[in-house]
């Protein structure tokens, strides 16, 4: 959900410049089943315009009708929708409407929190049932710091909503074929920090991979892996053995969540013999979790059909998922 607040934060930070009102709508309950879960939000503009979600685009016209009450109060208020009637989802959604205007040093302190790749938590106070009342609201809790979203907060008699958000998902691609172009496009789709590195010799640049957020071109062997952390996928796939291993060699001494590599298993035993041999006192669980071929089986034949492939094995494997059919999964659908 990080990169879903991202957008909101930078969506408010255009609201701010151009005199704009906002609202910021925020599920703090469920009762039953919904397309989303507890902790997902969007912006509201006093123009008309949203950023975010908080359903599949049911219950969007809704929150809007009711934010007009809040743009022009200023204070906060409960909002109820039954979907049992009106959606698949059979869900009750509780919904905090409040007026976003987090204060000076907010949009500065949220931008460092992101850059630090570290977790960090909202907090939103609310009550059953519907209607206003001054005192509820939602806050960021940035590095040991709290910027509430509106005034301040009244705790007494109010329920409690808190998340912890991790830092985005990153995606690191090793290679600038048109494989890798479309992975690029589906994970920055998916709101994931794409960041590409080919061969110093290649002839590309960041305008080559719509949806890639950062690129290097560089020698393998001047491979700095030191930033690249447990929330991060790495995917080689330069069709070029030498180049995948000198790479492969390079992230040794990092901690990825997630190492893939294009190509045939017995390509991958190759890569991993050569590893070993170069890199003999290798932690062999670190070893154990390089994924090749990577993505899951899927059928999947085309450059766009592999990206989805590999997306999905990294997205089970962050979330510790084994994948099924979802026809054939008992229980809920949302992991707690």
């Amino acid at each position: 959900m990080t990169h879903e607040i991202k957008h909101i934060v930078t969506a408010y930070g255009r609201a701010l410049e151009m005199g704009q009102k906002a609202v910021l709508a925020s599920v703090v309950a469920l009762e039953g089943s919904s397309y989303r879960r507890p902790g997902v939000r969007m912006l509201l503009l006093e123009n008309g315009a949203s950023y975010g979600a908080v359903s599949g685009g049911c219950v969007e016209k809704e929150v809007y009708r009711q934010a007009t009450g809040v743009f022009q109060s200023g204070t906060p208020r409960m909002m109820t929708y039954d979907g049992r009637f009106r959606l698949g989802c059979e869900g009750i959604l509780h919904i905090l409407l409040e007026p976003f205007h987090p204060g000076s040093g907010f949009l500065e302190a949220f931008s460092a929190q992101i850059a630090s790749r570290e977790p960090f938590e909202m907090e939103s106070r609310y009550q059953i049932p519907d209607g206003p009342l001054a005192g509820m609201g939602t806050q960021f809790l940035l590095s040991g710091d709290s910027y509430p979203c509106g005034k301040s907060l009244e705790h007494e008699g109010l329920q409690t909503f808190r998340q912890t958000l991790s830092p985005c998902m990153r995606l690191e691609i090793f290679g600038g074929e048109h494989d890798a172009v479309q992975l690029a496009g589906l994970a920055g789709l998916m709101g994931w920090e794409v960041r590409v590195t080919v061969a110093a010799d290649e002839a590309k640049t960041l305008e080559n991979f719509p949806g890639a957020t950062h690129f290097r071109a560089i020698v393998p062997e001047a491979l700095d892996a030191s930033d690249i952390d447990p929330q991060t996928a790495v995917i080689l796939m330069t069709h070029s053995y030498n180049k995948d291993l000198k790479y492969l060699l390079g992230l040794s001494g990092a901690q990825p969540g997630y190492v893939g590599i294009l190509g045939p298993a017995y390509r991958r035993e190759r890569l991993i013999n050569d590893l070993l041999e170069r890199r003999p006192d290798l932690d062999p669980d670190w070893v154990d979790r390089l994924h090749g071929p990577a993505g899951l089986d899927v059928g999947a034949e085309t450059p766009q059909e592999i990206g989805i492939s590999i997306l999905s094995e990294i997205l089970s494997v962050f979330r510790q998922t084994n994948p099924i059919s979802l026809k054939d999964k008992t229980g809920a659908i949302h992991t707690p």
